[in-house]
């Protein structure tokens, strides 16, 4: 018989230098005994290996297996081992038997120190004090497994800018700014007391307890109590459980009311109005306009703006997302792009009546953003009643439409806007119609020059139209 002696606190690589050479040795594990906490590491030294004989392989999983079982308490850990190992080697496809119970029983066994990880990186409460250095953490845990330095690189990421040492029994580990030392294992200090920043954390924790979801079972199974002792919010725990019924109560009582799923709502009693009404008549009628099932996720109807007495007339195809909340048209990207080409063809845009064809924003939901969807033909010609009482009240002399849903609106039939462009047609009540590109098609175009080009296009169709006008 063969004895090995270990320290409670070996890793894989540890056990690994002492088993190599037994198993290339071909010693079966019945001759060999594996006990821990031995002031020496091996009575068998790895260079016992028999000359000429061949290092043992073993497969992947039995690695990722013994890597976390060999951190459990369980005295027999090494001895499970090495008898998994040496099966391992005899036995193909052995680490893949879950109902094998060597392999059931050490499964467990490493399930446990994974639980025991994540234990121990959940309730570590660090407090502040001060030693010659300066301010450092300190904190008590008492882990089930071997499982220090398998945690300790979880604290290092975490707070790298921290001094701290975390006691436990069995082994310490401290970060000093630059490597994880480790000691032997400590009692509790009895310093440990409340720090500065204990109060604030209570008030956090208590503040983010939601009575209303609490699970007294599974609280208390994935909090045991036997933490409770090292953790300061415990003291909260009964008290916060004892009044959650209440608070809940409470909480129903309290309900914030929801927001109106629609912004906006009103009779649906349709428009009587008429163009001599003028145009505030009509702005305030359109506004309850039910014509097409567009104003239902829209926030608000919008209408027209510019002086009631304009020559000059622009009409768009749908107010955008900006225009959509603001309530006004052509306040967003496109309009930049729109308020540039006016300036450059010497055209006050407070003298000009702006408008859309569509008096809706039609959009789909993606996320957290509304992407614009064109209108049908359904939708222009039901808001086409709108753009008729707004051509009739303001009776501008010449009309430019943006783009081909204002074409559509204002001619009643669709055009090819790069066949038309720049030239005036009559509507069929004998509105003169300049037709050019809408500005949003600007902001579509990739390549800087082309943006540049259409912009040029654009500025060079109003000033048509200012030659419409002054003709």
């Amino acid at each position: 018989m063969r004895s090995v002696l270990l320290p409670a606190a070996a890793g894989l690589d540890d056990w690994r230098a002492i088993a190599r050479p037994l198993l290339a040795a071909g010693i079966p594990p019945e001759a060999v005994a594996w006990t821990e906490d031995g002031p020496d590491r091996s009575l068998f030294p790895a260079d016992a290996r028999p000359e000429g004989a061949s290092a043992p392989t073993m497969p992947r999983a039995f690695f990722d297996l013994a890597g976390q079982a060999v951190l459990h308490r369980d005295r027999q850990r090494f001895a499970l081992l090495y008898q998994l190992a040496w099966r391992a080697m005899r036995e193909p496809g052995l680490m893949a038997i879950s109902a094998d119970p060597l392999v059931a029983r050490l499964e467990g066994m490493a399930k446990a120190v994974r639980r025991d990880i994540h234990k121990m990186h959940a309730f570590v409460r660090f407090r502040a004090i001060r030693d010659d250095d300066g301010e450092r953490f300190l904190a008590w845990f008492e882990p089930d497994h071997h499982v220090v330095a398998a945690a300790a690189p979880f604290f290092r990421d975490r707070f790298a800018a921290m001094r701290w040492s975390i006691l436990t029994p069995d082994r310490s580990v401290e970060w000093n700014g630059d490597e994880l030392l480790f000691a032997p294992g400590l009692p509790r200090p009895a310093d440990l007391h409340e720090d500065a920043a204990e109060g604030l954390w209570l008030r956090y924790y208590a503040a983010i307890f939601n009575p209303a979801r609490l699970k007294v079972r599974a609280m208390r199974a994935e909090m045991p109590r036997r933490y409770w002792r090292n953790l300061p919010e415990a003291a909260l725990i009964d008290p916060l459980i004892a009044s959650a019924a209440a608070r809940t109560d409470d909480m129903v009582r309290n309900a914030p009311s929801l927001p109106n799923a629609r912004p906006q709502r009103f009779a649906d009693a349709p428009p009587t109005v008429i163009a001599a009404a003028g145009l505030p008549t009509l702005r305030h009628e359109a506004a309850s306009c039910r014509r097409c099932p567009l104003w239902q996720p829209a926030t608000q109807t919008v209408f027209g703006a510019g002086p009631a007495d304009a020559t000059l007339m622009l009409v768009g195809e749908q107010p955008g997302d900006q225009e959509d909340l603001a309530g006004r048209p052509f306040v967003g990207p496109a309009g930049q792009v729109l308020d540039e080409a006016l300036a450059a063809a010497g055209i006050d845009r407070q003298a000009v009546y702006l408008t859309n064809a569509v008096k809706h924003f039609k959009f789909a939901p993606r996320g957290k953003r509304r992407i614009h969807q064109r209108p049908d033909a359904g939708e222009v010609m039901a808001c086409r009643w709108w753009l008729a009482h707004e051509l009739a009240a303001v009776r501008p002399r010449l009309v430019v439409a943006l783009g081909a849903t204002a074409i559509h609106a204002l001619l009643g039939r669709a055009l090819p806007i790069g066949r038309h462009r720049g030239q005036v047609l009559a509507a069929a009540d004998g509105t003169r119609v300049l037709v050019t590109a809408h500005p949003s098609y600007t902001l579509r175009i990739p390549e800087p020059e082309g943006q540049a080009r259409e912009r040029a296009l654009l500025a060079a169709d109003l000033k048509t139209a200012m030659r419409e006008l002054t003709a």
